[in-house]
């Protein structure tokens, strides 16, 4: 999710994994890039409890956080630094890099969830298509952005970061506003923070998610890797809270 719940829901499942077999005595289930999508496809996601941690953790709250895309709103003044053009925006230009900052300590946050293995497995999606990236750049540094995994019409936003200010909030009005554009019907943030709720995220029912989940995998929307800038300004029209 964008901002991960680290205590997480009970009753979660836990597997000790990897990208390999493990050596010695200890043997480890192999977690593909297909077995991730099958499991995104299911209603689960996965994540460590630090980076050095070999377990991953699967869950499927009884609650689920999503961000509406048709009920999406932005603050005023945010809106401003958007349209202002404070940061260079882009997607997939550096999605390795964005992944890295993501599982980066900061301060509030001095640990991930992001082990070795899921970067790599994130990243292999990515080179295969099924995972993407926003960028936020100022002076030719990337100082924010965010990344998520795609199946059908739904796009599963895993985290973001930000060392400048409100730049990760700028790759999320922009990622919403390529969803819109691209078909997808839900945006997936698993669970709600007070950072999310300004936007208008809420949370509803695991069998009312599992529900819309099924539908949106099937559409086949279409991820906008180069957008008009007309035509983004027109969805940004329809974001001001």
């Amino acid at each position: 999710m964008f901002l991960r719940d680290r205590n997480g829901p009970p009753g979660r499942l836990s597997l000790r994994v990897g990208l390999g077999q493990g050596s010695g005595m200890s043997r480890r289930l192999v977690v593909t890039p297909e077995l991730m999508l099958r499991a995104y496809g299911a209603g689960l996601f996965p994540m460590a409890e630090s980076r050095d941690d070999p377990t991953l953790h699967w869950f499927d709250p009884e609650e689920r956080g999503i961000l509406p895309l048709d009920g999406f709103h932005c603050p005023r003044r945010l809106m401003r630094t958007v349209r202002a053009g404070s940061y260079e925006v882009s997607t997939d230009r550096e999605f390795p890099l964005v992944i890295q900052g993501c599982a980066a300590a900061a301060p509030g946050r001095e640990g991930t969830w992001i082990n070795g293995d899921i970067e790599a497995l994130f990243t292999e999606l990515h080179r295969r298509g099924h995972a993407h990236s926003v960028e936020c750049r100022a002076d030719g540094a990337l100082v924010g952005g965010l990344y998520g995994v795609s199946l059908g019409g739904v796009f599963f936003g895993e985290s973001m970061f930000s060392v400048a200010r409100d730049a990760s909030k700028v790759a999320l009005v922009h990622l919403v506003a390529r969803l819109r554009l691209g078909g997808y019907r839900l945006l997936d943030t698993q669970f709600v923070t007070t950072h999310l709720s300004q936007f208008g995220a809420c949370e509803i029912p695991r069998a009312e998610y599992h529900r819309r989940l099924d539908a949106a995998a099937r559409l086949p929307a279409r991820w906008p890797a180069k957008v008009p800038a007309e035509a983004l300004d027109r969805e940004f029209a329809e974001f001001v809270a």
